[in-house]
């Protein structure tokens, strides 16, 4: 849990966020192990009021959003599965200790190791996006001798009503396949013995604030299991992807309680299993980026706020305009509130990560911690401008653990190398 403790300091479950980065520098990635774990309990709760104990969803976590192995095996332990979309993050979670029986595989753009590594670890099933790619993975699956757990991803041109670039659930959009697609899929999946079609999956979209478009698109699953079994297709499993949005600034929060309702009103009645596949719910709010300030910069139009965290290390600002609270780790100042841009040490305009956001009086190596930033994060970091990636810590209680040490510029440049190629004879112009 992130609190303000009776000092002022920010807090990190037990621990000062100011201490964390004396100790182990910034930009520094901070997560709470308390606060993950009560947000899975949350979800649990809520999908054990709703619906019967024999058939509660399997938690997939959407390894994208944070996957870190640590937080992969916190969630582990927890029971819960995960939902990967390459043969990096599939690696990750077996690593990280999550049961390959409780692993779903998603994404258009499998290739043929990946497949091969999904079927060879034997994961619950493989969300099918395209008819090419069925082809491939039956294609895999016969010259393993395998047979290979498939589900079909429904594209249900459903507008989740979040940003653009992370709307998945319409026709325009890559992901899936309509619904006479996926009927034909299907029934020519169940003539191949090494195809094992096992349901339909459907994935809408991230940040959604707003359970109408889970109510129309979890409608039109269910209609559309029906039309498949009244054509004698048999639909064991529905995975309802995720997508459940947090608040950022002043959104509503989605609740828990009414989203499993939906699930009792619409997916129970189909008899089937039910996957879930929450990522930025899980760990969103359960992380914050520390940094320092390295200058306090004016104009005669503007004041700046430069931080030594740059977008290589949070993304989400220059990429969708995302909002994330700012606010000084250590004691508030006394002063007048200042208008700040609060930026970035990139070369890149868009290195900016609020405009005029009004903070206290704030000076060179204070320290100010970016919040929310649990989830796509230091999942989307890179070393852009050649700046190392920064550590990630994980706090639970009193007891803190480096969970990604920082990166250093001789680890970087480790896998890189100058060729030694014969040097060329000069041309007929002597260069």
């Amino acid at each position: 849990m992130f609190t303000t403790g009776p000092d002022g300091r920010l807090m990190a479950d037990h621990v000062a966020v100011t201490d964390l980065v004396r100790d182990h520098g910034s930009p520094l990635y901070v997560y709470s192990a308390s606060r993950m774990r009560d947000n899975v309990n949350a979800l649990k709760d809520a999908c054990e009021s709703a619906l019967p104990a024999d058939r509660q969803p399997l938690i997939a976590f959407a390894t994208k959003a944070n996957s870190n192995l640590a937080v992969l095996n916190l969630f582990a332990q927890m029971g819960l599965g995960a939902d990967v979309v390459s043969g990096g993050e599939l690696h990750r979670a077996i690593r990280a200790g999550i049961d390959p029986g409780k692993i779903v595989f998603s994404g258009v753009g499998k290739n043929d190791d990946e497949i091969a590594a999904a079927l060879d670890h034997g994961i619950l099933q493989i969300n099918v996006e395209s008819e090419p790619e069925l082809n491939r993975i039956a294609d895999i699956a016969r010259r393993k001798n395998k047979r290979a757990r498939v589900a079909f991803r429904l594209n249900p041109d459903v507008d989740a009503g979040t940003h653009e670039k992370i709307t998945t659930g319409r026709d325009d959009n890559k992901f899936g396949l309509p619904a006479a697609r996926v009927a034909a899929l299907y029934q020519q999946s169940q003539s191949d013995m090494f195809l094992d079609p096992v349901g339909i999956s459907l994935h809408i979209g991230s940040q959604l604030t707003s359970l109408d478009p889970y109510a129309e698109a979890f409608q039109k699953l269910s209609d559309f299991v029906y039309e498949l079994r009244n054509n004698g297709m048999d639909v064991r499993r529905t995975d309802l992807g995720g997508g459940l949005g947090i608040v950022y600034e002043d959104e509503d929060a989605p609740c828990l309680n009414s989203y499993a309702a939906l699930i009792r009103d619409l997916v129970l009645p189909l008899n089937t299993e039910i996957i879930l596949e929450p990522g930025r719910l899980l760990v969103g709010k359960a992380g914050l980026l520390a940094s320092r300030v390295l200058y306090v910069k004016e104009t005669d139009t503007h004041r700046y706020l430069v931080l030594d965290a740059g977008m290589n290390d949070l993304m989400r600002p220059a990429l969708y305009d995302a909002f994330h609270a700012i606010r000084p780790a250590g004691p508030q100042r006394e002063g007048d509130y200042m208008t700040y841009d609060v930026v970035g040490p990139v070369c890149e305009t868009s290195d900016t990560f609020a405009r005029a956001r009004s903070l206290p009086p704030l000076h060179h190596n204070d320290v100010v911690a970016i919040m929310d930033t649990g989830a796509y994060g230091a999942s989307m970091g890179s070393t852009y401008n050649t700046r190392p990636r920064a550590a990630e810590i994980l706090v639970d209680g009193s007891n803190v653990a480096v969970i990604r040490a920082r990166e250093t510029l001789d680890s970087m440049l480790a896998a890189e190398h100058i060729p030694t190629w014969p040097a060329s004879k000069p041309d007929k112009t002597g260069t």
